[in-house]
């Protein structure tokens, strides 16, 4: 720190701790004002310049300190100058006082605060930087926050202190007067009967729905800035229309027909979306087939001295047609015209707000949800187009078994299908640029799960980065770099699983000014509205998760939302959001786990159940995995869970139901689970829990007492 700023922290914690150790606070009281009211009124009538000057700077003193007493002063501001003086006194100190104390924080700490948490503070610094003086307008219009505390983070954050200035005089100016009238109120009070004056009542009235007039007076700028330039329809013929026939866009259209609102549903190619033709679907009918060759594979475990099986790979692809079909009329046009619902199959374009363009037609509508999905992510990569590679997308047209198959990727879908080819026959190698597969995942479940792929012969590359993909010798070879060396993959066929990329082009939102966020996905606020609030989005377009579950969770938000948001408005809340791998062993996760709570610095305390002890597990001879609970320290608060294991995704439910609904580990064992099963493995957990709760003292004393019993 330099000398200037060491000096000015040395003056103002001297200029604070004197306030405080000389106990000035007294003086601003309430009860020491009224008590000098007369004074007070009599200096400012004797000296009403001095009077006004004292004041003025007596209250950018305090503001500038960030010192409590502020709305204390103004309520004497305007009980001593009336309500024109006081509100000219108390407009301009405020002002000038929260723009030092925005000085001082910025003088201060601004460098150090953003050297350090730079990548953290990022999105605020961008979105500071865009919508800084609307933001502040509505802290000071609404605030959520103590006025000292908004000037001081503002001061960390990159709004120019000019802009910071003049949006701070005229957001506190609609508050300033309700403030500065009551004082006016407060001043008049001489006997007890002038509490109940209808000045008085008005006042504090005035006070109690200032806040709430605020806000709606906010939420009618927000709007008229966003829908600036756009000319909005006399009449709607729709309540509502979504594009995306996916998840996230079927849960949608169903909502709003439910609650007879008039809904169109527009979907350029085939009904279900990612989840029900190329995702969820199809990946778990051709799990299931890969599953039963392990099984078969080990069949000794059960007392089967030979088993076998041959399947045809077209057939088993088939299968997998099959089953999408048999789910289709599930999410078909036929079922949702049935319910209620406008299908219109085509390219939609939005082209305003209000306006949406399918086959040549023009739709008008109170509201928009955007529900267009997302795709594989396909990174550049020199020769990569010389490849007929393969998608999660393209996937399920092979009819044909690749001898040796390259999976790039160390993700959820790349581990679930390298698993899967592996099993029917494939020679899979997996390419990950990173030292663990799933990365999000903790190391020792990763490793659990890279430890049984290895034993089913899948190779995996570790620490590989992908470089170029070129041919020799007539066969193809992927050259990566590892370890500083160039390492050259030969393949058959490669699948790219990188994860996946949301689907915002081609349809109206560049054109019409729809906010992006850093990962290419929808910007939304906490209600699921873009940055127009009759447009709204839901599922891989917007995420932050991209599961089909998640999907229809937040197209609930979003449909409810821009239905009834004149009435009600709801927050989405991600906080329970379970996640299950298909592989094997099942990997399932709900809240935290540790990586991510000591990334977030949480406190947490581990509980461990291994399946191994299981008795269900024994029974299936297929006792590995374990159920892992973090909580907080002390408490049975759940906060997080992972289970890997036969039937994770399963038993993955109670903790998800546990956590959404506040129920602690004491709950959970003191419910009556079914014996044998595999959902007994939680109240095992729960119990190990409570075990290591009771200490040896408490075990030495209840020794004690039961030999006592026995006499």
């Amino acid at each position: 720190m330099n000398h200037k700023r060491l000096f000015l922290l040395l003056l103002i914690a001297g200029l604070i701790g004197a306030y405080f150790l000389f106990d000035m606070g007294q003086y601003l009281s309430l009860e020491a004002i009224k008590d000098h009211q007369g004074r007070l009124i009599a200096f400012k009538e004797a000296n009403p310049l001095a009077a006004g000057a004292v004041f003025f700077l007596i209250y950018v003193a305090v503001t500038a300190l960030s010192l409590p007493g502020a709305a204390v002063m103004t309520l004497v501001v305007g009980g001593v100058f009336g309500l024109w003086w006081g509100l000219l006194i108390v407009s301009f100190a405020s002002s000038i006082g929260a723009t030092l104390a925005f000085l001082i924080a910025r003088f201060l700490l601004r460098d150090t605060v953003q050297s350090r948490f730079g990548d953290r503070l990022r999105a605020i610094n961008r979105g500071v930087e865009r919508d800084g003086a609307f933001y502040l307008f509505g802290l000071r219009l609404v605030p959520l926050f103590p006025f000292f505390v908004i000037n001081l983070v503002m001061g960390l954050t990159p709004i120019r202190t000019w802009t910071f200035y003049w949006v701070s005089q005229l957001g506190m100016l609609a508050g300033t007067l309700v403030y500065v009238n009551a004082g006016t109120q407060l001043g008049q009070i001489e006997t007890l009967s002038g509490i109940l004056s209808p000045g008085l009542i008005l006042s504090f009235v005035l006070l109690g729905i200032f806040p709430l007039m605020a806000k709606k007076l906010l939420a009618i700028i927000k709007r008229r800035k966003a829908f600036a330039g756009y000319t909005r329809p006399r009449r709607f013929e729709r309540n509502l229309v979504v594009l995306g026939a996916g998840s996230g866009g079927l849960v949608a259209a169903y909502i709003a027909a439910a609650v007879k609102a008039r809904v169109t549903l527009i979907e350029r190619d085939r009904m279900g979306g990612d989840c029900l033709n190329t995702g969820c679907v199809p990946s778990k009918a051709l799990i299931r087939s890969a599953r039963l060759l392990r099984d078969v594979a080990r069949a000794t475990r059960l007392g089967i001295a030979k088993a076998s099986a041959e399947f045809d790979f077209a057939e088993v692809m088939e299968r997998v047609q099959r089953v999408i079909r048999q789910v289709e009329p599930h999410d078909s046009v036929a079922r949702y015209q049935g319910l209620g619902v406008e299908v219109i199959q085509g390219a939609a374009r939005i082209r305003s707000p209000w306006e949406v363009e399918v086959n040549g037609q023009v739709l008008t509508t109170r509201n928009i949800i955007i529900a267009t999905g997302g795709r594989p992510a396909t990174p550049e990569l020199p020769g990569l187009d010389q490849v007929a590679y393969l998608t999660s997308d393209t996937l399920w047209g092979l009819r044909e078994l690749p001898k040796r198959l390259l999976v790039w990727g160390g993700g959820p879908i790349g581990c679930e299908l390298a698993l899967c080819f592996a099993r029917f026959g494939s020679k899979v190698t997996m390419v990950v640029r990173s030292g663990q597969l799933m990365s999000r995942e903790d190391p020792e479940v990763a490793e659990r799960v890279a430890r049984r792929f290895r034993e089913e012969g899948v190779e995996i590359r570790f620490h590989h980065a992908a470089q170029e993909v070129r041919s020799e010798g007539g066969e193809s070879l992927m050259v990566c770099q590892h370890d500083g060396k160039e390492v050259a993959i030969p393949f058959d066929r490669m699948l790219i699983a990188l994860g996946r990329k949301a689907n915002v082009s081609g349809f109206g939102l560049e054109e019409l000014g729809v906010r992006l966020s850093d990962n290419g996905t929808i910007e939304l606020n906490e209600f699921v509205e873009t940055n127009f609030p009759n447009i709204h989005a839901c599922g891989d377009v917007a995420g932050p998760h991209q599961f089909t579950h998640f999907a229809s969770h937040q197209a609930w938000y979003a449909t409810v939302n821009a239905l009834f948001g004149g009435i009600k408005r709801f927050r989405a809340d991600y906080s329970v959001i379970p996640a299950v791998t298909f592989v094997d062993p099942e990997v399932a996760r709900v809240g935290l786990n540790e990586k991510e709570a000591r990334a977030r610095e949480i406190p947490f305390e581990v509980t461990r159940y291994d399946l191994a002890d299981l008795d269900r597990a024994i029974a299936e001879s297929a006792a590995e995995g374990f159920v892992k609970v973090l909580t907080v320290p002390g408490k049975d608060r759940i906060l997080g869970a992972t289970i890997v294991g036969d039937h994770a995704g399963e038993m993955i439910g109670e903790f998800v139901t546990a956590m959404r609904h506040g129920l602690g580990l004491n709950k959970i064992l003191g419910t009556i689970h079914a014996y044998p099963t595999w959902i007994e493995a939680n109240k095992m957990a729960a119990g190990a829990w409570k075990k290591s709760r009771v200490s040896e003292r408490t075990l030495s004393w209840l020794a004690r007492y039961h030999a006592w019993k026995r006499g």
